[in-house]
């Protein structure tokens, strides 16, 4: 049998796309190479969001041509659609997809005649991506993407319903709808359709609640000017189903820094729809993405971004230090800040950002989580020291992995070692369990105990 090999750079929407790829070749009768073998073919899934991307890109791409003589290498992804040229010049480089609706008749040449509408599995993990849509008609200052993916459009709800049965029947417990531009689900479909025809994200999110079986669903990120009403009561209808969780993107807290990057709303309109998820949901939690740094920030800007993030209380922050992109418009501003004052922006930002998430892990003490179990804590196993009672049933558990923070488990052994799991709550907070609760890929229904070290400890 030929033997294949996938590697993927960048983001969620290039991890389904190569599990795309890689189902369809299953299907002709490719199979995994073991990663000390060779392979017959390589396919490799490229991100251009920074030059660093690039970078990482042409690195695997040289070291699989190494590991792999006689390779056919496949490159697909933003890069090579951004810079074919350049990607055609490497080592073991056989076809470079500058069009992913070129992907069928590529993979029609190795012999496959018909391409999935959609992917059954997603590797050993258990949680599932899934494209809903592609393509970006904004055009964000900082941002290449919408030049590398600019064409608006929606896969029909029929196949995103027929996919995420199957992977729920498959044992998938999580699925995360995603998209280059997710909010805009539909706008393809809608045009020239009366507004009660209209199709949009908060439709395709009921119908895929109301699929049977035991599994969540989460959205990944979305723009706040599609954090409408219609979607948010969904959420709050279907919260047996759809995680109380939205990544709402907001980049900077600051009117004038967000103007010189050309993003669609002011912050006291982003802080509006936070306000709109937490008083619909029930203790939701906000992710964002924030830059730092951006040409002609001031400190003064930098403080209102701080303040926003303080007001509307993240549990995440996504930081970035401003990396100028080549070919944006941001790249070739005036009044480029110093890289020694974007790291200490970013670390300023990073002490807050762990002062409002220890402050959400908090909040949740006392409530019932959900958490999906994902496997072993890497951060060790807990310790279980004999000693001070806390209240007559329990002993404090000290975790040699986490510093003297007390963890509230039942016992009366001394001292002994066991596993933790370590999963992902519904309001997507790192939870450890212990192991005898669930196993890997199972949820486990909680109470959180106790936070410390970022995370939060269950019983």
């Amino acid at each position: 049998m030929p033997t294949l090999k996938t590697h993927t750079l960048g983001c969620k929407v290039n991890q389904y796309e190569t599990e795309l790829v890689r189902e369809a070749l299953h299907g002709i009768g490719y199979e995994d190479a073991d990663t000390r073998e060779p392979a017959d073919l390589c396919v490799v899934n490229t991100c251009t969001v920074t030059a660093e991307g690039d970078a990482k890109s042409r690195k695997v791409i040289r070291s699989l041509a190494r590991r792999n003589p006689g390779s056919r290498i496949i490159v697909m992804g933003c890069y090579a659609t951004r810079a074919p040229d350049d990607l055609a010049r490497l080592p073991g480089v056989a076809e470079v997809v500058t069009d992913k609706r070129e992907l069928p008749d590529l993979l029609g040449r190795f012999g496959v005649i018909d391409m999935p509408t959609g992917i059954s599995g997603f590797g050993s993990r258990h949680r599932a991506y899934v494209k809903v849509q592609d393509g970006c008609l904004l055009r964000c200052s900082f941002c290449i993407i919408p030049r590398v993916r600019p064409n608006l459009t929606s896969r029909p709800p029929q196949h995103i319903v027929d996919e995420v049965r199957r992977l729920v029947e498959g044992g998938y417990r999580e699925v995360v709808l995603t998209g280059i531009h997710l909010g805009h689900y539909g706008v393809d479909f809608n045009r020239r359709r009366p507004r009660h025809e209209w199709i949009r994200l908060a439709d395709l999110v009921r119908q895929l609640a109301q699929l049977p079986g035991d599994f969540r669903l989460r959205l990944s990120s979305i723009e706040a000017t599609e954090v409408t009403r219609p979607l948010v009561d969904v959420m709050a209808e279907h919260a047996d189903k759809v995680c109380p969780h939205l990544h709402i993107s907001m980049q900077s807290g600051s009117d004038a820094v967000l103007r010189r990057m050309r993003r669609r709303w002011g912050s006291r309109r982003f802080v509006d729809r936070c306000r709109l998820v937490q008083r619909t949901l029930d203790r939701p939690a906000i992710t964002t993405d924030i830059i730092v740094g951006f040409p002609g920030e001031t400190e003064a800007e930098f403080a209102e971004t701080c303040a926003v993030a303080r007001e509307v209380g993240f549990s995440k922050i996504h930081i970035f230090p401003f990396s100028p992109r080549g070919g944006t418009p941001a790249a070739d501003m005036p009044d480029q800040v110093s890289a020694g004052v974007r790291q200490d922006r970013a670390a300023r930002l990073a002490a807050l950002e762990s002062e409002l998430r220890d402050d959400y892990f908090r909040s949740l003490i006392g409530r019932p989580l959900r958490v999906l179990v994902e496997g072993v804590d890497q951060r060790g196993k807990a310790k279980v020291e004999s000693g001070t009672l806390h209240d007559g049933s329990q002993t404090f558990v000290f975790s040699e992995a986490f510093g003297s923070s007390p963890l509230p488990f039942r016992t009366r052994l001394s001292p002994f070692h066991f596993p933790l799991w370590l999963g992902t709550s519904c309001r997507y907070a790192p939870v450890v369990v212990p192991s005898h609760l669930a196993a890997p890929g199972q949820f486990a229904d909680v109470t959180a105990r106790s936070t410390a070290a970022g995370r939060i400890f269950a019983k």
